[in-house]
């Protein structure tokens, strides 16, 4: 067997493809898949997929799945301990690395290294720097079918959340949207492809909106809307379990 690997799983398209490559690398044995949900809300942090649609892909896929739940507005401290507690944990059961399916982002890839180091994991990044307009090509021409549960309205409109990511989905992006939404501009939730052994079945639900504030009020001093992460909000398509 190879080396035992926690594998961070979104639910997204980045997370699958990434999964995609180390299925296919005779190095590396997937233990689990590992996703924070809120605690609160069972969701799936950011993408606010329902915990029953996460479990129905690990389900499909056919790997464990840890669910990491962390409170709602978590301040980073609070985040960082439950995330430790949990690797603690996979670590004792003989985890080697950790996976992500992040692309570019320098500055994140350095923390989760920094922070992995501190309990003896490496990182793997099987998805790094490579272009994000070809990446997402691929990954349609390959089976993956996923939908849009999430769209930061800096960004795009309510119109794009819920659509199904194909060819006409990305002739309609922006010039200033990243094509795999790798600076947060949309999220999603991928439902059939190569690493499923059936589709996730689902219905649409609504699309709601909803803005988020600080973990604490003293956090938000800035007035500034363009130095101020909480001066917009996001659309969401929640997705209804069949």
């Amino acid at each position: 067997m190879g080396n035992k690997v926690i594998f961070n799983w979104s639910g997204g398209k980045d997370s699958a493809m990434a999964l995609h490559k180390l299925l296919q690398a005779p190095d590396y044995e997937i233990m689990c898949l590992l996703t924070s949900i809120s605690e609160p809300y069972q969701r799936i942090s950011m993408h606010g997929v329902r915990t029953a649609l996460l479990e129905a892909q690990a389900q499909h896929i056919g790997l464990p799945l840890v669910k990491m739940e962390i409170p709602e507005m978590p301040s980073m401290e609070d985040y960082e301990r439950v995330m430790r507690e949990t690797m603690d944990q996979l670590v004792a059961q003989g985890a080697d690395y950790a996976a992500f399916g992040d692309i570019f982002l320098e500055d994140l890839r350095a923390y989760r290294e920094q922070k992995l180091e501190q309990i003896g994991l490496k990182a793997l990044f099987p998805l790094w720097k490579q272009p994000t307009d070809q990446l997402i090509r691929d990954f349609i021409d390959m089976g993956f079918k996923t939908i849009v549960t999430c769209v930061n309205e800096q960004y795009l409109d309510k119109s794009f959340a819920g659509r199904i990511i194909d060819h006409d989905f990305l002739n309609d992006l922006p010039v200033n949207v990243d094509p795999c939404g790798e600076h947060g501009e949309f999220h999603t939730f991928v439902f059939e492809g190569p690493i499923f052994r059936q589709p996730v079945a689902f219905t649409k639900g609504e699309v709601v909106y909803r803005k988020y504030g600080p973990a604490k009020e003293e956090d938000n001093k800035s007035k500034d809307t363009a130095q101020d992460p909480y001066a917009y909000g996001f659309w969401y398509c929640d997705l209804l379990p069949v």
